[in-house]
């Protein structure tokens, strides 16, 4: 079954999601695919992704067996499809629902139409999953989500609504794991915080790696309201995030933290909006990334402060490591400035492991491969450290350090002493205004 508007008719769902799938789908059938010459896809394969290939997923077959730290509720999709929910009494009690969207809730289903992939998200999720907090509740331990792919030659479109209503507090897990199949995956994940309400979502992507991964996460935060997103990429053959968040309430606070690696012949893509349209709102981003072996990276991210946003305080960090001569990564940070009472900031860094820590420890007798995984090791720690869902972290440090024991050697390396901070000719920058 290919991805055309018979395909998206064809999927069940309440009257409402099958006239929103068709009307969506008629758009994607009418739209071309997005090109590298365009300034959001620039430095991408995206010429490459062949849709053709791909089947929309019939159902699944397994699930998820990750192992995700105690939490309060948990949901599980195969290939796309809801296979269960499990909710804490606890969690029951204070009205939080975690389910499939149904005949009444077309409210929820809010268009997210940044991209033809977001769109075509919007025609072909077969169960939208919602998270939804009641006014005032409070939710201990994380609600996860664990989506499971082993489909070969299948398209999935898992999307998830974080509904969190005033004053309330809750955070969310999100797994995204396959067995070796190829296989193409794109999520939508809308994040919502109402007023005063406290929102920590992590997502931890170690998809297979024939894997391609075009994803969007779309935050509002309200007034008062605070959201810390963060991810880990880690698998993935080409695996993208596009990451908007909107700070349209008086006082809202937008955290991005995310850390990547990649190895082989992996792309990890990042593009980041902050955008800034209400008085005395806060955005902070750091993303860390190494990139090894013939991998790359790319992050391109935007600060916009429009005209009402008086009082703004927005940084951005990306910081970059190259551990192989072939490895490659860009950094791109921006700033769109429309108001003169704000403070910003922007820094961007991409060059080999740092020589002077490099030399301390061989210096003191640590051989240099061992100096060199230490190093990378403590790079990502600041990340790490500002995750929202602490229960997470060591799964993650473990699959990291797995990936920090195959580092690749050059002789070239060794002599990395020499280098100035800074590859692909650019050094690194940093900018205040």
């Amino acid at each position: 079954m290919q991805l055309t508007p018979d395909a998206a008719g064809a999927i069940p769902g309440p009257d409402w999601l099958v006239r929103r799938r068709l009307a969506a789908a008629e758009m994607v059938a009418g739209a071309p695919m997005p090109s590298a010459d365009e300034e959001v896809w620039r430095y991408t394969p995206i010429g490459q992704l062949d849709l053709s290939r791909y089947r929309l997923a019939e159902g699944p077959d397994g699930i998820s067996t990750a192992s995700a730290p105690q939490h309060s509720a948990m949901a599980d999709t195969g290939n796309g499809r809801l296979c269960g929910v499990e909710l804490s009494a606890e969690v029951a009690r204070q009205g939080v629902e975690v389910r499939a969207l149904g005949e009444g809730d077309a409210e929820w289903a809010a268009s997210v139409d940044v991209d033809l992939f977001a769109l075509m998200n919007a025609a072909f999720s077969a169960e939208p999953v919602l998270v939804r907090v009641p006014p005032g509740a409070s939710v201990e331990g994380p609600i996860v989500v664990r989506h499971w792919l082993d489909a070969d030659g299948a398209a999935v479109f898992p999307r998830l609504i974080v509904d969190a209503g005033a004053d309330s507090s809750v955070e969310v897990l999100e797994l995204y794991g396959s067995t070796d199949v190829d296989a193409f995956v794109s999520p939508v994940i809308e994040i919502r915080a109402a007023a005063a309400a406290r929102v920590g979502y992590l997502a931890v992507q170690d998809l297979g790696p024939r894997v391609w991964h075009i994803g969007s996460q779309v935050g509002h935060i309200g007034s008062q309201a605070h959201m810390r997103a963060s991810s880990a990429a880690l698998g993935g053959e080409y695996a993208r995030m596009r990451l908007d968040t909107h700070l349209s309430g008086r006082g809202a606070t937008g955290d991005l933290v995310s850390l990547y690696f990649g190895d082989g012949r992996q792309t990890l893509d990042f593009r980041t909006f902050q955008d800034h349209a209400a008085p005395d709102t806060t955005s902070s981003l750091l993303f860390k990334g190494a990139v090894d072996d013939t991998s790359r990276s790319v992050y391109t991210g935007l600060i916009r402060v429009r005209p009402d946003a008086r009082g703004t305080n927005a940084y951005q960090t990306n910081r970059n490591i190259k551990l192989s001569e072939d490895a490659w990564a860009e950094s791109v940070p921006n700033l769109e400035i429309e108001n003169n009472e704000v403070h910003c900031s922007h820094a961007s860094t991409v060059g080999p492991i740092d020589g002077d820590q490099l030399f301390y420890l061989e210096s003191r007798g640590v051989p240099t491969e061992t100096a060199e995984r230490l190093i990378v090791t403590g790079f990502f720690d600041e990340v790490l450290d500002r995750f929202p869902v602490a229960g997470a972290v060591p799964a993650v440090r473990e699959r990291l350090q797995a990936k920090i024991a195959g580092l690749s050697h050059h002789d070239e390396q060794h002599d990395r002493r020499k280098e100035a901070d800074g590859s692909n000719g650019q050094p690194g920058t940093d900018h205040d205004r």
